[in-house]
Protein backbone atom coordinates (compact mmCIF):
# COMPACT_ATOMS: atom_id res chain seq x y z
CA UNK A 1 0.00 0.00 0.00
CA UNK A 2 3.05 2.11 0.78
CA UNK A 3 3.97 1.83 -2.42
CA UNK A 4 1.08 1.98 -4.57
CA UNK A 5 0.99 5.41 -2.71
CA UNK A 6 4.41 6.59 -3.49
CA UNK A 7 3.85 5.68 -6.66
CA UNK A 8 0.49 7.98 -6.67
CA UNK A 9 2.03 11.26 -5.12
CA UNK A 10 5.27 10.77 -7.93
CA UNK A 11 2.49 11.02 -10.90
CA UNK A 12 0.91 13.51 -9.50
CA UNK A 13 4.15 15.38 -8.75
CA UNK A 14 4.90 14.66 -12.37
CA UNK A 15 1.40 15.87 -13.71
CA UNK A 16 1.66 19.35 -11.80
CA UNK A 17 5.21 19.78 -13.10
CA UNK A 18 4.15 19.10 -16.63
CA UNK A 19 1.84 21.39 -16.48
CA UNK A 20 3.06 24.16 -14.87
CA UNK A 21 6.43 23.98 -17.70
CA UNK A 22 3.45 23.89 -20.67
CA UNK A 23 1.91 27.04 -18.95
CA UNK A 24 5.74 29.27 -18.65
CA UNK A 25 4.90 30.74 -21.65
CA UNK A 26 2.29 32.63 -23.52
CA UNK A 27 1.45 29.56 -25.88
CA UNK A 28 1.15 27.32 -22.70
CA UNK A 29 -1.94 29.28 -21.83
CA UNK A 30 -3.95 28.89 -25.51
CA UNK A 31 -6.84 27.00 -25.22
CA UNK A 32 -8.10 24.53 -27.74
CA UNK A 33 -9.79 25.58 -30.48
CA UNK A 34 -13.45 24.52 -32.03
CA UNK A 35 -13.48 22.31 -34.59
CA UNK A 36 -17.39 23.45 -35.97
CA UNK A 37 -16.30 27.03 -35.21
CA UNK A 38 -17.93 29.68 -37.66
CA UNK A 39 -14.36 31.51 -36.76
CA UNK A 40 -12.73 32.71 -39.96
CA UNK A 41 -9.23 31.24 -40.62
CA UNK A 42 -6.61 31.60 -38.51
CA UNK A 43 -9.07 33.60 -36.13
CA UNK A 44 -9.86 31.62 -32.49
CA UNK A 45 -12.94 30.81 -30.69
CA UNK A 46 -14.03 28.53 -28.03
CA UNK A 47 -16.76 26.54 -26.50
CA UNK A 48 -17.97 29.91 -24.48
CA UNK A 49 -18.34 31.95 -27.06
CA UNK A 50 -19.30 29.69 -30.21
CA UNK A 51 -23.15 28.33 -30.36
CA UNK A 52 -23.83 26.80 -27.85
CA UNK A 53 -23.69 22.84 -27.81
CA UNK A 54 -26.32 20.94 -27.58
CA UNK A 55 -25.31 19.13 -24.08
CA UNK A 56 -25.18 22.64 -22.44
CA UNK A 57 -28.86 23.40 -23.71
CA UNK A 58 -30.19 22.66 -20.31
CA UNK A 59 -32.70 25.56 -18.71
CA UNK A 60 -36.42 25.45 -19.44
CA UNK A 61 -39.50 27.64 -18.45
CA UNK A 62 -38.51 26.46 -14.44
CA UNK A 63 -34.91 27.28 -14.92
CA UNK A 64 -35.77 30.70 -15.78
CA UNK A 65 -38.11 31.06 -13.22
CA UNK A 66 -35.28 30.37 -10.57
CA UNK A 67 -32.63 32.11 -12.05
CA UNK A 68 -34.94 35.68 -11.70
CA UNK A 69 -36.02 34.44 -8.02
CA UNK A 70 -32.48 33.75 -7.48
CA UNK A 71 -31.08 37.14 -8.79
CA UNK A 72 -33.81 39.54 -7.88
CA UNK A 73 -33.56 38.42 -4.17
CA UNK A 74 -30.63 40.26 -3.30
CA UNK A 75 -29.93 42.77 -0.55
CA UNK A 76 -30.02 45.52 -3.51
CA UNK A 77 -33.61 44.76 -4.07
CA UNK A 78 -34.37 45.12 -0.19
CA UNK A 79 -32.67 48.28 0.03
CA UNK A 80 -34.13 50.34 -3.10
CA UNK A 81 -37.28 50.91 -2.22
CA UNK A 82 -36.73 51.91 1.60
CA UNK A 83 -33.79 54.88 -0.06
CA UNK A 84 -36.78 55.92 -2.16
CA UNK A 85 -38.82 56.66 1.40
CA UNK A 86 -35.27 58.36 2.88
CA UNK A 87 -35.23 60.11 -0.35
CA UNK A 88 -38.03 62.08 0.68
CA UNK A 89 -40.97 60.01 -0.67
CA UNK A 90 -43.72 57.86 0.66
CA UNK A 91 -43.97 53.90 0.98
CA UNK A 92 -46.59 54.20 -2.21
CA UNK A 93 -43.92 55.87 -4.54
CA UNK A 94 -41.41 52.67 -3.15
CA UNK A 95 -44.32 50.71 -4.21
CA UNK A 96 -45.61 51.67 -7.54
CA UNK A 97 -41.94 53.19 -8.56
CA UNK A 98 -40.65 49.41 -8.21
CA UNK A 99 -43.43 47.73 -9.44
CA UNK A 100 -43.48 50.15 -13.07
CA UNK A 101 -39.47 50.32 -13.09
CA UNK A 102 -39.67 46.71 -12.95
CA UNK A 103 -42.05 46.50 -15.59
CA UNK A 104 -40.61 48.61 -17.83
CA UNK A 105 -36.90 46.48 -17.58
CA UNK A 106 -39.29 43.12 -18.62
CA UNK A 107 -39.45 44.94 -22.33
CA UNK A 108 -36.16 44.11 -23.49
CA UNK A 109 -35.57 41.42 -20.78
CA UNK A 110 -37.55 39.76 -23.18
CA UNK A 111 -36.88 41.34 -26.48
CA UNK A 112 -33.24 40.00 -25.79
CA UNK A 113 -33.76 36.74 -23.97
CA UNK A 114 -35.17 35.61 -27.26
CA UNK A 115 -32.33 36.18 -29.77
CA UNK A 116 -30.81 34.01 -27.18
CA UNK A 117 -32.84 31.33 -26.74
CA UNK A 118 -33.42 31.26 -30.23
CA UNK A 119 -29.77 31.11 -31.92
CA UNK A 120 -27.88 29.84 -29.00
CA UNK A 121 -25.11 32.94 -29.03
CA UNK A 122 -24.04 35.07 -26.46
CA UNK A 123 -24.56 39.07 -25.91
CA UNK A 124 -20.72 39.79 -27.52
CA UNK A 125 -21.98 37.90 -30.15
CA UNK A 126 -25.47 39.43 -30.87
CA UNK A 127 -24.27 42.70 -30.42
CA UNK A 128 -22.23 42.49 -33.67
CA UNK A 129 -25.48 42.32 -35.84
CA UNK A 130 -26.15 45.86 -34.71
CA UNK A 131 -22.62 47.36 -34.07
CA UNK A 132 -20.92 45.95 -36.15
CA UNK A 133 -18.04 43.62 -35.90
CA UNK A 134 -15.29 46.00 -34.36
CA UNK A 135 -17.86 48.37 -32.71
CA UNK A 136 -19.39 45.88 -30.76
CA UNK A 137 -16.17 45.72 -28.61
CA UNK A 138 -16.68 48.80 -27.66
CA UNK A 139 -20.57 47.68 -26.19
CA UNK A 140 -18.40 44.61 -24.64
CA UNK A 141 -16.55 46.80 -23.07
CA UNK A 142 -18.94 49.01 -21.77
CA UNK A 143 -21.42 46.34 -20.32
CA UNK A 144 -18.28 45.01 -18.84
CA UNK A 145 -17.34 47.79 -16.78
CA UNK A 146 -20.89 48.26 -15.68
CA UNK A 147 -21.03 44.44 -14.64
CA UNK A 148 -17.50 45.21 -12.92
CA UNK A 149 -18.90 47.86 -10.78
CA UNK A 150 -21.87 45.62 -9.66
CA UNK A 151 -20.04 42.89 -8.69
CA UNK A 152 -17.86 44.84 -6.62
CA UNK A 153 -21.10 46.30 -4.92
CA UNK A 154 -22.57 43.22 -4.21
CA UNK A 155 -19.31 41.70 -3.01
CA UNK A 156 -18.90 44.39 -0.46
CA UNK A 157 -22.43 43.41 0.42
CA UNK A 158 -21.78 39.75 0.74
CA UNK A 159 -18.51 40.89 2.43
CA UNK A 160 -20.74 42.84 5.47
CA UNK A 161 -22.70 39.98 5.56
CA UNK A 162 -19.82 37.72 6.26
CA UNK A 163 -18.72 40.19 8.82
CA UNK A 164 -22.07 39.61 11.20
CA UNK A 165 -21.58 35.60 10.78
CA UNK A 166 -18.14 35.73 11.95
CA UNK A 167 -19.23 38.13 15.27
CA UNK A 168 -22.32 36.32 15.93
CA UNK A 169 -20.08 33.03 16.52
CA UNK A 170 -17.12 34.59 18.30
CA UNK A 171 -18.15 38.27 19.40
CA UNK A 172 -14.36 39.10 20.05
CA UNK A 173 -13.99 39.52 16.66
CA UNK A 174 -15.60 43.37 17.49
CA UNK A 175 -12.43 44.00 19.36
CA UNK A 176 -9.63 43.72 17.10
CA UNK A 177 -7.88 46.70 17.18
CA UNK A 178 -7.86 48.64 13.69
CA UNK A 179 -4.51 48.59 12.07
CA UNK A 180 -5.70 49.80 8.53
CA UNK A 181 -5.27 53.74 7.64
CA UNK A 182 -8.53 55.68 9.08
CA UNK A 183 -9.10 57.48 5.38
CA UNK A 184 -9.02 54.02 4.11
CA UNK A 185 -12.84 53.12 4.23
CA UNK A 186 -12.66 49.68 5.67
CA UNK A 187 -11.34 48.39 8.99
CA UNK A 188 -9.46 45.71 9.88
CA UNK A 189 -11.91 43.03 11.21
CA UNK A 190 -13.51 44.26 7.32
CA UNK A 191 -10.92 43.43 5.78
CA UNK A 192 -11.01 40.02 7.23
CA UNK A 193 -14.95 39.68 6.63
CA UNK A 194 -14.01 40.78 2.92
CA UNK A 195 -11.14 37.69 2.51
CA UNK A 196 -13.02 35.14 3.92
CA UNK A 197 -16.11 36.10 1.89
CA UNK A 198 -14.13 36.61 -1.20
CA UNK A 199 -12.47 32.92 -0.66
CA UNK A 200 -15.82 31.33 -0.32
CA UNK A 201 -17.44 33.03 -3.19
CA UNK A 202 -14.59 32.18 -5.67
CA UNK A 203 -15.03 28.07 -5.96
CA UNK A 204 -19.04 28.41 -6.03
CA UNK A 205 -18.49 31.39 -8.84
CA UNK A 206 -16.53 28.81 -11.13
CA UNK A 207 -18.92 26.53 -11.34
CA UNK A 208 -20.32 26.49 -14.97
CA UNK A 209 -23.41 28.41 -15.82
CA UNK A 210 -25.32 25.28 -17.10
CA UNK A 211 -25.11 23.44 -13.48
CA UNK A 212 -26.07 26.08 -11.52
CA UNK A 213 -29.82 25.27 -11.24
CA UNK A 214 -29.80 23.59 -7.47
CA UNK A 215 -27.38 26.66 -6.10
CA UNK A 216 -30.68 28.52 -7.60
CA UNK A 217 -32.99 26.51 -5.51
CA UNK A 218 -31.28 26.81 -2.19
CA UNK A 219 -30.93 30.40 -2.57
CA UNK A 220 -34.49 31.13 -2.91
CA UNK A 221 -35.49 28.80 -0.15
CA UNK A 222 -32.86 30.33 2.47
CA UNK A 223 -33.21 34.43 1.45
CA UNK A 224 -37.12 33.70 1.61
CA UNK A 225 -37.20 32.11 4.66
CA UNK A 226 -34.90 34.29 6.48
CA UNK A 227 -36.51 37.69 5.30
CA UNK A 228 -39.85 36.14 5.99
CA UNK A 229 -38.48 35.16 9.53
CA UNK A 230 -36.76 38.96 10.30
CA UNK A 231 -40.00 40.25 9.27
CA UNK A 232 -42.30 38.71 11.96
CA UNK A 233 -39.59 39.58 14.42
CA UNK A 234 -39.21 42.90 13.68
CA UNK A 235 -43.00 43.00 13.42
CA UNK A 236 -43.12 41.27 16.61
CA UNK A 237 -40.90 43.21 19.05
CA UNK A 238 -42.28 46.68 17.30
CA UNK A 239 -45.65 45.62 18.13
CA UNK A 240 -46.83 46.32 14.91
CA UNK A 241 -45.64 47.70 11.25
CA UNK A 242 -44.08 51.20 12.39
CA UNK A 243 -45.30 54.62 11.50
CA UNK A 244 -44.14 54.81 8.08
CA UNK A 245 -47.51 54.36 6.53
CA UNK A 246 -48.23 58.11 7.86
CA UNK A 247 -44.81 59.78 6.50
CA UNK A 248 -45.34 62.90 4.85
CA UNK A 249 -43.31 64.15 1.64
CA UNK A 250 -40.48 66.13 2.58
CA UNK A 251 -40.84 67.66 -1.15
CA UNK A 252 -43.72 69.14 -3.05
CA UNK A 253 -44.44 70.30 -6.09
CA UNK A 254 -42.39 69.52 -9.52
CA UNK A 255 -39.68 68.59 -7.52
CA UNK A 256 -41.06 66.17 -6.28
CA UNK A 257 -42.85 64.87 -9.37
CA UNK A 258 -38.91 65.24 -11.15
CA UNK A 259 -37.63 62.90 -7.91
CA UNK A 260 -40.11 60.34 -8.89
CA UNK A 261 -39.24 60.10 -12.07
CA UNK A 262 -35.37 59.88 -10.88
CA UNK A 263 -36.25 57.30 -8.80
CA UNK A 264 -37.95 55.59 -11.25
CA UNK A 265 -35.09 55.75 -13.49
CA UNK A 266 -32.76 54.58 -10.44
CA UNK A 267 -34.97 51.18 -10.35
CA UNK A 268 -34.54 50.67 -14.35
CA UNK A 269 -30.80 51.29 -14.08
CA UNK A 270 -30.64 48.38 -11.30
CA UNK A 271 -31.46 45.91 -13.89
CA UNK A 272 -30.01 47.34 -16.77
CA UNK A 273 -26.86 45.30 -16.87
CA UNK A 274 -29.09 42.34 -17.37
CA UNK A 275 -31.93 43.96 -19.86
CA UNK A 276 -28.55 43.73 -21.85
CA UNK A 277 -26.66 41.06 -21.58
CA UNK A 278 -29.89 38.48 -20.77
CA UNK A 279 -28.69 36.09 -24.22
CA UNK A 280 -25.85 35.05 -21.90
CA UNK A 281 -28.01 32.95 -20.18
CA UNK A 282 -31.29 32.46 -21.97
CA UNK A 283 -28.83 30.83 -24.75
CA UNK A 284 -28.34 27.99 -22.85
CA UNK A 285 -32.24 27.04 -23.25
CA UNK A 286 -33.62 23.97 -24.93
CA UNK A 287 -36.39 26.03 -26.78
CA UNK A 288 -37.54 30.08 -26.27
CA UNK A 289 -40.82 29.89 -24.95
CA UNK A 290 -39.97 30.24 -21.02
CA UNK A 291 -38.39 33.62 -21.87
CA UNK A 292 -41.71 35.54 -21.35
CA UNK A 293 -42.08 34.67 -17.81
CA UNK A 294 -39.55 37.08 -17.08
CA UNK A 295 -42.02 39.52 -17.64
CA UNK A 296 -44.05 37.86 -14.92
CA UNK A 297 -41.73 37.11 -12.04
CA UNK A 298 -39.45 40.35 -12.06
CA UNK A 299 -42.05 42.77 -11.39
CA UNK A 300 -43.78 40.19 -8.82
CA UNK A 301 -39.79 39.79 -7.20
CA UNK A 302 -38.86 42.68 -7.02
CA UNK A 303 -42.12 43.98 -4.99
CA UNK A 304 -41.85 40.95 -2.51
CA UNK A 305 -38.09 41.79 -1.34
CA UNK A 306 -39.09 45.85 -1.50
CA UNK A 307 -42.20 45.23 0.89
CA UNK A 308 -39.79 43.17 3.06
CA UNK A 309 -37.34 45.80 3.25
CA UNK A 310 -39.86 48.54 3.64
CA UNK A 311 -41.94 47.16 6.16
CA UNK A 312 -38.10 46.04 8.03
CA UNK A 313 -37.33 49.47 7.60
CA UNK A 314 -40.43 50.85 9.37
CA UNK A 315 -39.86 48.82 12.25
CA UNK A 316 -36.32 49.97 13.02
CA UNK A 317 -37.87 53.55 13.33
CA UNK A 318 -40.11 52.00 16.53
CA UNK A 319 -37.22 49.84 17.95
CA UNK A 320 -33.42 51.75 16.87
CA UNK A 321 -35.13 55.21 16.76
CA UNK A 322 -34.00 56.08 13.04
CA UNK A 323 -35.23 54.21 9.71
CA UNK A 324 -32.41 51.83 8.54
CA UNK A 325 -32.80 50.59 5.07
CA UNK A 326 -30.33 47.46 4.83
CA UNK A 327 -31.03 44.23 6.33
CA UNK A 328 -27.49 43.48 7.84
CA UNK A 329 -27.50 47.09 9.68
CA UNK A 330 -30.61 45.73 11.51
CA UNK A 331 -28.93 42.28 11.91
CA UNK A 332 -25.56 44.29 13.52
CA UNK A 333 -28.16 45.57 16.26
CA UNK A 334 -28.66 42.15 17.61
CA UNK A 335 -27.00 40.95 20.36
CA UNK A 336 -27.13 38.38 23.36
CA UNK A 337 -27.82 34.23 22.32
CA UNK A 338 -30.68 34.71 20.46
CA UNK A 339 -29.77 37.98 18.62
CA UNK A 340 -26.76 36.87 17.40
CA UNK A 341 -27.97 33.59 16.22
CA UNK A 342 -30.53 35.55 14.34
CA UNK A 343 -27.55 37.61 13.20
CA UNK A 344 -25.56 34.65 11.87
CA UNK A 345 -28.97 33.51 9.75
CA UNK A 346 -29.19 36.89 8.06
CA UNK A 347 -25.12 37.08 7.19
CA UNK A 348 -25.43 33.77 6.24
CA UNK A 349 -28.84 34.09 4.02
CA UNK A 350 -27.10 37.51 2.31
CA UNK A 351 -23.87 36.33 2.08
CA UNK A 352 -25.91 33.28 0.07
CA UNK A 353 -27.98 35.29 -1.67
CA UNK A 354 -24.96 37.71 -2.60
CA UNK A 355 -23.24 34.69 -4.35
CA UNK A 356 -26.03 34.12 -5.94
CA UNK A 357 -26.63 37.49 -7.74
CA UNK A 358 -23.13 37.62 -8.51
CA UNK A 359 -23.34 34.52 -10.42
CA UNK A 360 -26.90 34.91 -12.04
CA UNK A 361 -25.93 38.35 -12.84
CA UNK A 362 -21.92 39.92 -12.65
CA UNK A 363 -19.50 37.33 -12.97
CA UNK A 364 -20.92 35.15 -15.64
CA UNK A 365 -21.97 38.68 -17.99
CA UNK A 366 -18.42 40.18 -17.75
CA UNK A 367 -16.42 36.72 -18.02
CA UNK A 368 -18.71 36.45 -21.27
CA UNK A 369 -16.66 40.11 -22.59
CA UNK A 370 -13.42 39.01 -21.30
CA UNK A 371 -14.13 35.33 -23.53
CA UNK A 372 -14.85 37.58 -26.60
CA UNK A 373 -12.16 40.20 -26.36
CA UNK A 374 -9.21 37.18 -26.07
CA UNK A 375 -10.88 34.14 -27.05
CA UNK A 376 -7.59 32.57 -27.25
CA UNK A 377 -6.77 32.78 -23.47
CA UNK A 378 -9.85 33.16 -21.72
CA UNK A 379 -12.86 31.20 -21.12
CA UNK A 380 -15.47 31.52 -18.78
CA UNK A 381 -13.77 29.62 -15.69
CA UNK A 382 -10.54 31.81 -16.39
CA UNK A 383 -12.70 35.12 -16.98
CA UNK A 384 -14.01 34.63 -13.41
CA UNK A 385 -11.02 34.23 -11.74
CA UNK A 386 -9.88 37.63 -13.64
CA UNK A 387 -13.24 39.25 -12.97
CA UNK A 388 -13.40 38.44 -9.36
CA UNK A 389 -10.14 39.51 -8.36
CA UNK A 390 -10.71 42.96 -10.03
CA UNK A 391 -14.19 43.65 -8.55
CA UNK A 392 -13.10 42.06 -5.30
CA UNK A 393 -9.77 43.90 -4.71
CA UNK A 394 -8.43 46.36 -7.51
CA UNK A 395 -11.47 48.16 -7.09
CA UNK A 396 -12.14 48.50 -3.36
CA UNK A 397 -15.57 48.43 -3.09
CA UNK A 398 -15.92 49.37 0.28
CA UNK A 399 -15.64 53.22 -1.33
CA UNK A 400 -17.86 52.46 -3.69
CA UNK A 401 -20.80 52.51 -1.87
CA UNK A 402 -21.33 55.03 1.28
CA UNK A 403 -25.33 56.24 1.75
CA UNK A 404 -28.64 55.70 0.02
CA UNK A 405 -28.10 58.92 -2.12
CA UNK A 406 -24.88 57.28 -3.53
CA UNK A 407 -27.00 54.06 -4.45
CA UNK A 408 -29.42 56.01 -6.15
CA UNK A 409 -27.25 57.74 -8.38
CA UNK A 410 -24.84 55.14 -9.07
CA UNK A 411 -27.62 53.03 -10.32
CA UNK A 412 -29.11 55.95 -12.51
CA UNK A 413 -25.65 56.38 -13.65
CA UNK A 414 -25.54 52.63 -15.02
CA UNK A 415 -28.48 53.50 -17.08
CA UNK A 416 -27.69 55.90 -19.39
CA UNK A 417 -24.65 53.72 -20.49
CA UNK A 418 -26.53 50.73 -21.13
CA UNK A 419 -29.95 51.56 -21.77
CA UNK A 420 -29.22 52.54 -25.89
CA UNK A 421 -27.25 49.61 -26.02
CA UNK A 422 -30.24 47.38 -24.88
CA UNK A 423 -32.51 49.46 -26.70
CA UNK A 424 -30.92 49.07 -30.09
CA UNK A 425 -30.29 45.15 -29.99
CA UNK A 426 -33.71 44.91 -29.74
CA UNK A 427 -34.43 46.85 -32.56
CA UNK A 428 -32.14 45.78 -34.81
CA UNK A 429 -33.49 42.33 -34.00
CA UNK A 430 -37.44 42.41 -33.69
CA UNK A 431 -37.36 45.94 -35.97
CA UNK A 432 -34.57 46.04 -38.43
CA UNK A 433 -33.33 42.43 -39.16
CA UNK A 434 -37.35 40.54 -38.46
CA UNK A 435 -35.73 38.32 -36.35
CA UNK A 436 -33.47 37.22 -39.26
CA UNK A 437 -29.42 36.80 -38.59
CA UNK A 438 -26.65 35.36 -40.45
CA UNK A 439 -25.32 33.14 -37.11
CA UNK A 440 -21.85 32.17 -39.17
CA UNK A 441 -21.52 35.67 -40.69
CA UNK A 442 -21.75 36.88 -37.33
CA UNK A 443 -18.37 35.36 -36.20
CA UNK A 444 -16.58 36.78 -39.49
CA UNK A 445 -14.55 39.56 -39.45
CA UNK A 446 -15.00 40.32 -43.28
CA UNK A 447 -18.83 38.78 -43.03
CA UNK A 448 -22.53 40.11 -43.86
CA UNK A 449 -21.90 42.57 -40.55
CA UNK A 450 -19.07 44.28 -40.79
CA UNK A 451 -20.70 47.81 -42.50
CA UNK A 452 -18.17 49.80 -42.63
CA UNK A 453 -14.49 48.72 -41.08
CA UNK A 454 -16.43 46.81 -38.68
CA UNK A 455 -18.48 49.91 -37.65
CA UNK A 456 -22.17 50.78 -37.98
CA UNK A 457 -22.93 54.03 -37.70
CA UNK A 458 -25.84 54.37 -37.35
CA UNK A 459 -25.29 53.12 -33.78
CA UNK A 460 -23.06 54.53 -33.26
CA UNK A 461 -24.75 58.22 -33.99
CA UNK A 462 -28.08 56.37 -32.37
CA UNK A 463 -25.57 55.88 -28.72
CA UNK A 464 -24.07 59.56 -28.93
CA UNK A 465 -27.85 60.62 -29.31
CA UNK A 466 -28.81 59.30 -26.28
CA UNK A 467 -25.41 59.46 -23.84
CA UNK A 468 -24.50 62.88 -24.39
CA UNK A 469 -27.47 64.67 -22.92
CA UNK A 470 -27.28 62.49 -19.99
CA UNK A 471 -23.41 63.38 -19.73
CA UNK A 472 -23.99 66.99 -17.66
CA UNK A 473 -26.91 65.32 -15.43
CA UNK A 474 -24.23 62.87 -14.29
CA UNK A 475 -21.59 64.88 -13.75
CA UNK A 476 -23.80 67.30 -11.36
CA UNK A 477 -25.32 63.93 -9.66
CA UNK A 478 -21.92 62.84 -9.01
CA UNK A 479 -20.16 66.18 -8.39
CA UNK A 480 -22.98 68.83 -6.30
CA UNK A 481 -21.10 71.66 -7.52
CA UNK A 482 -21.21 71.80 -11.29
CA UNK A 483 -23.78 74.14 -12.62
CA UNK A 484 -26.09 73.30 -15.53
CA UNK A 485 -29.33 74.45 -16.44
CA UNK A 486 -32.29 72.79 -14.75
CA UNK A 487 -33.48 71.58 -18.53
CA UNK A 488 -30.73 69.32 -19.16
CA UNK A 489 -30.36 68.25 -15.46
CA UNK A 490 -34.24 66.92 -15.81
CA UNK A 491 -33.18 64.97 -19.26
CA UNK A 492 -30.97 62.96 -16.41
CA UNK A 493 -33.95 62.35 -14.38
CA UNK A 494 -35.50 60.41 -16.48
CA UNK A 495 -32.38 59.12 -18.05
CA UNK A 496 -33.67 55.26 -18.78
CA UNK A 497 -36.97 56.16 -20.77
CA UNK A 498 -34.77 58.86 -22.42
CA UNK A 499 -31.46 56.70 -23.08
CA UNK A 500 -33.70 53.29 -24.28
CA UNK A 501 -36.34 55.46 -26.26
CA UNK A 502 -34.32 57.94 -28.22
CA UNK A 503 -31.53 55.46 -29.10
CA UNK A 504 -34.38 52.98 -30.23
CA UNK A 505 -36.18 55.75 -32.41
CA UNK A 506 -33.06 57.04 -34.24
CA UNK A 507 -31.54 53.77 -34.79
CA UNK A 508 -34.74 52.74 -36.46
CA UNK A 509 -35.14 56.22 -38.38
CA UNK A 510 -31.21 55.76 -39.64
CA UNK A 511 -31.76 51.90 -40.66
CA UNK A 512 -35.01 53.17 -42.68
CA UNK A 513 -33.69 55.76 -44.23
CA UNK A 514 -29.62 54.66 -44.82
CA UNK A 515 -30.31 51.30 -44.77
CA UNK A 516 -27.66 48.16 -44.80
CA UNK A 517 -29.26 46.26 -47.19
CA UNK A 518 -26.69 43.24 -47.30
CA UNK A 519 -27.65 42.26 -43.75
CA UNK A 520 -31.52 42.31 -44.48
CA UNK A 521 -32.22 38.19 -44.83
CA UNK A 522 -35.50 36.52 -46.23
CA UNK A 523 -34.28 33.28 -43.62
CA UNK A 524 -32.23 33.48 -40.73
CA UNK A 525 -29.29 31.78 -41.34
CA UNK A 526 -27.70 28.57 -38.57
CA UNK A 527 -25.62 26.80 -40.98
CA UNK A 528 -23.14 26.73 -44.01
CA UNK A 529 -22.01 24.22 -46.53
CA UNK A 530 -18.08 23.98 -47.27
CA UNK A 531 -17.12 22.33 -50.33
CA UNK A 532 -14.12 20.22 -49.71
CA UNK A 533 -12.43 17.65 -52.23
CA UNK A 534 -15.56 18.09 -54.22
CA UNK A 535 -18.20 17.03 -50.76
CA UNK A 536 -20.35 18.87 -49.13
CA UNK A 537 -19.48 19.33 -45.49
CA UNK A 538 -21.98 21.13 -43.30
CA UNK A 539 -21.41 22.85 -40.19
CA UNK A 540 -23.98 23.76 -38.15
CA UNK A 541 -21.31 25.35 -34.92
CA UNK A 542 -22.74 22.46 -32.53
CA UNK A 543 -22.12 19.58 -34.01
CA UNK A 544 -18.79 17.46 -35.75
CA UNK A 545 -18.36 18.47 -39.52
CA UNK A 546 -20.29 16.37 -41.17
CA UNK A 547 -20.60 15.11 -44.83
CA UNK A 548 -23.79 16.46 -46.92
CA UNK A 549 -25.86 14.55 -48.82
CA UNK A 550 -24.35 14.01 -52.73
CA UNK A 551 -21.33 15.35 -54.11
CA UNK A 552 -21.29 18.56 -55.91
CA UNK A 553 -18.11 20.69 -57.57
CA UNK A 554 -15.42 19.61 -59.93
CA UNK A 555 -12.06 20.25 -58.27
CA UNK A 556 -10.96 19.86 -54.98
CA UNK A 557 -10.64 23.75 -53.84
CA UNK A 558 -12.17 25.10 -50.95
CA UNK A 559 -15.05 27.09 -51.06
CA UNK A 560 -18.16 28.03 -48.74
CA UNK A 561 -21.50 28.78 -49.48
CA UNK A 562 -24.25 30.61 -46.71
CA UNK A 563 -27.88 28.02 -46.44
CA UNK A 564 -30.74 28.45 -44.44
CA UNK A 565 -31.80 25.97 -42.34
CA UNK A 566 -33.87 22.94 -43.09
Amino acid sequence: MATTLRNRVNAAKDRARQKLESHSSLDGWKLPRQTCTFADEGDWSNIDSDVTPLERRTWTAWSVAGFWFSDALNAQGWEAPSSIIQGGLTYREAIYVTIFGSIVDTIPLILNGYIGAEYHIPFPIVARASFGYYLSRFAVVTRMITALFWHAIQTWTGSLAMFQCIRAIWPSFLDIPNTLPHDGGITTNQMIAHFVFWTVQLPILLIPPHKLRWFFVFKVFIVLTVSVAVVIAMTKQAGGTGNIWDQEYTVSGSARSWLILSNFSSVCGGWATMATNIPDFTRYMKRPRGVSLQGLLLPLISLLIGMFGIIACSCSKVLYGEYIWSPIEIAARWDGPWGRCGAFFVGFSWVVGQIGTNLSANVISASNDLVNLFPRYINIRRGVIIITFIAGWIMVPWKIVYSANSLLTFMSGLSIFLAPIAAMLATDYWIVKRKKLDVPGLYRRHGRYRYWNGINYRAAVAFLVSVTPNVPGLAKAVSPNVSIGSGIEHIFEMSYLWGFSSAALVYCVLNYFFPAPETLLDDPITEEVKIVDGVEIVNDGVHSLTKARGRVGENGTDSSIDKPPV
